[in-house]
């Protein structure tokens, strides 16, 4: 859940985990090698984030529906996942899971489908947006 309010925000996040698990119940069935279940769940759950995205780019957002949820933030964090979700969606997805998840390089790169040094580049230049972005 983590990793998709870092890709999503909190308001979108409960949709998306639930479409990740839909999938995956899906899916299931037809998996050939369970052996590392979890990077496969979060690959999933990064592509419903693309989804997500890509269907959002398409509808406006009401101005009322932005105002509510700023407003009646129940968990504040100092703005920091606003700032993830600025990020280029490469370098979000890094962030969210290794901050979230807590995920080594190698299965971050297994989610998002680019090798571990890509992946590892990508962190740091979304870390490095959010250091300038703080500072």
């Amino acid at each position: 859940m983590g990793v998709l309010r870092g890709a999503v925000g909190r308001g979108d996040a409960e949709d998306c985990f639930q479409e990740t698990f839909l999938a995956a119940l899906r899916a299931y069935p037809k998996l050939d090698d369970a052996s590392n279940l979890r990077g496969w769940l979060l690959t999933i759950a990064h592509r419903k984030a693309i989804d997500h995205h890509r269907a959002n780019g398409r509808r406006p957002l009401p101005v009322a529906e932005l105002v509510e949820i700023e407003v009646n933030d129940p968990e504040p964090d100092d703005g920091i996942w606003e700032l993830v979700g600025a990020l280029p969606p490469k370098q979000r997805a890094a962030v969210a899971l290794r901050y979230a998840c807590d995920l080594p390089h190698a299965e971050i790169a297994a989610a998002l489908g680019c090798s571990p040094e890509a992946a590892r580049r990508s962190l740091h230049e979304g870390m490095k947006r959010l250091r300038k972005e703080l500072a």
